[in-house]
């Protein structure tokens, strides 16, 4: 079975990222430049749908060498919705993809033996499916390995892919999701790899998690902020007595408070990162924190809500990904949603890569009661998962009331509600019972409005007012306070 992994094509990659220091600046945009030209030749070469988007865009044609600016804008429910015409291979089909990763076992599985294939959550009410070649492959493969920050520098460099390491994942497992498709695939191309790595699921009960966890005893652990936070919680009780020397975060926001908890709590380093489905590894951490973006091979534009640029260390309201590496499924101008700020000053680190500050994620753990009045924290990513993977529903919101009560609003009405709402609390209260919550009562509210933020998304997970509900440290408290107010995230 065919891996989809190019050596060779790997190793000119690792090449380049290795020269880019040397070049500076102007050597990133010559890089950019000659990048956007091929996506941009493949996609009006081989794309139905990129075709008629540039004759509508411009009726006199578009050249390959255009100014980025002179494309349109893209959004992933126009680019779903005509996914055949969109991707540039012919055999590729939605309905055949979305047939093959219905199967649990083709989880990171090359599909048609060479892509690679995962599913992204429907923050913006639309999931969505990408599709990566070896050459796209080996661009994320090397820049995972070679742009993360080294707090040990020596460690690093001798053993760059971590072999030496324990490595464990918590996260959304179940699903062809992209960070548990890209680590099985890792591990299957590096055996010596996937004898020293494990992944938890994080739906799983807090105390089972814990109890894994301190068998396994990680070195490195990668998670998200809000998981990586109630583990500390867990710590500081005495529970979780492994002590990482790295935690990686990614996929939601990192706020400084939570991560001096995780630091202070579990006692390492946190290194934090930025990625979307739509480009895996868009950028990682310095040694002097600060996040670079991957701009040898990841444009991102900031701006306002009409589309048009914003200053330098300004807050966007959205951001426009154009991707350098896939031209199987070309992203150009794509609508990704997040609040992001780019920086004009170099970084003290030398490295001629932008500084980018992103809003992520702002979903909030959920901190409730048990009958006997102990408290279970709930996960975002949990609950989305659940919600999505075993009741189909990807445009929802869910608040909690109180210590043993949420809310559901769902944005249907009629018999679609109905159904919608059953699947839901069957699949919710399900999953309550699984962490020791029983009797959890969950209210409706049909036919909602629900509030969205400049990049079409919804904040999904709202915990409850600061005073009735027992917070953990890391946790964070007051989001029924920003119920109505703008929430991105990189899927």
């Amino acid at each position: 079975m065919s891996r989809v992994f190019d050596s060779l094509r790997l190793s000119a990659v690792s090449l380049d990222i290795a020269a880019v220091n040397r070049g500076g600046a102007r050597a990133v945009a010559a890089r950019q430049r000659r990048r956007l030209k091929r996506v941009v030749s493949a996609a009006l070469r081989d794309s139905r749908l990129y075709r008629r988007l540039a004759a509508d865009h411009a009726p006199g044609g578009l050249a390959s060498d255009a100014a980025l600016a002179a494309l349109p804008v893209t959004h992933r429910a126009q680019l779903m919705s005509e996914f055949d015409d969109w991707v540039t291979d012919p055999r590729l089909r939605r309905s055949e993809l979305s047939a093959f990763m219905a199967e649990p076992a083709n989880i990171a599985v090359p599909y048609d033996g060479r892509y690679i294939v995962w599913e992204s959550s429907g923050t913006s009410g639309q999931p969505g499916l990408f599709v990566q070649d070896a050459e796209c492959m080996a661009v994320y493969d090397a820049l995972e390995s070679l742009r993360r920050s080294a707090p040990r520098p020596l460690s690093r460099w001798m053993d760059p892919w971590y072999l030496a390491e324990r490595m464990a994942f918590v996260g959304a497992i179940g699903g062809h999701f992209a960070s548990i498709v890209s680590l099985q695939r890792l591990c299957a191309l590096n055996p010596w790899m996937g004898g020293a790595t494990r992944s938890f699921s994080v739906l799983e009960p807090t105390t089972r998690l814990v109890d894994a966890l301190n068998a396994w005893n990680p070195t490195v652990l990668a998670t998200y902020p809000t998981a990586a936070a109630l583990l500390a919680d867990e710590a500081a009780a005495g529970r979780l007595r492994g002590r990482p020397r790295e935690v990686w975060t990614g996929g939601e926001t990192l706020s400084p408070g939570v991560r001096r908890h995780i630091e202070q709590q579990l006692g390492c380093n946190v290194r934090n990162s930025y990625g979307a489905s739509e480009f895996l590894a868009m950028g990682w951490e310095c040694a002097h924190g600060q996040l670079h973006l991957n701009a040898d091979w990841v444009i991102l534009e900031p701006v306002d809500e009409r589309y048009q640029p914003v200053p330098p260390g300004v807050a966007s309201a959205r951001v426009l990904l154009t991707h350098l590496a896939n031209t199987v499924q070309p992203l150009i101008r794509y609508d990704l949603g997040d609040q992001v700020a780019l920086s004009d000053q170099p970084c003290r680190c030398g490295s001629p890569l932008p500084v980018i500050q992103v809003r992520g994620r702002d979903d909030e753990p959920l901190v409730l009661r048990t009958r006997h009045g102990e408290t279970v924290t709930l996960l975002p990513m949990a609950l989305t998962t659940v919600l999505e993977e075993e009741a189909g529903v990807f445009d929802f919101q869910l608040v909690q009331r109180d210590d043993h009560s949420l809310t559901l609003r769902l944005p249907l009405s009629g018999e679609a509600a109905d159904a919608a709402f059953a699947r839901c609390r069957s699949a919710l209260e399900a999953f309550a019972a699984s962490q020791g919550l029983r009797g959890l009562s969950i209210h409706e509210e049909r036919a909602v409005a629900l509030a969205r933020g400049h990049s079409g998304k919804v904040c999904r997970v709202l915990g409850g007012p600061a005073s009735g509900t027992a917070t953990p440290a890391g946790a964070g408290s007051g989001a029924r306070a920003r119920a109505e107010a703008p929430c991105t995230h990189a899927d």
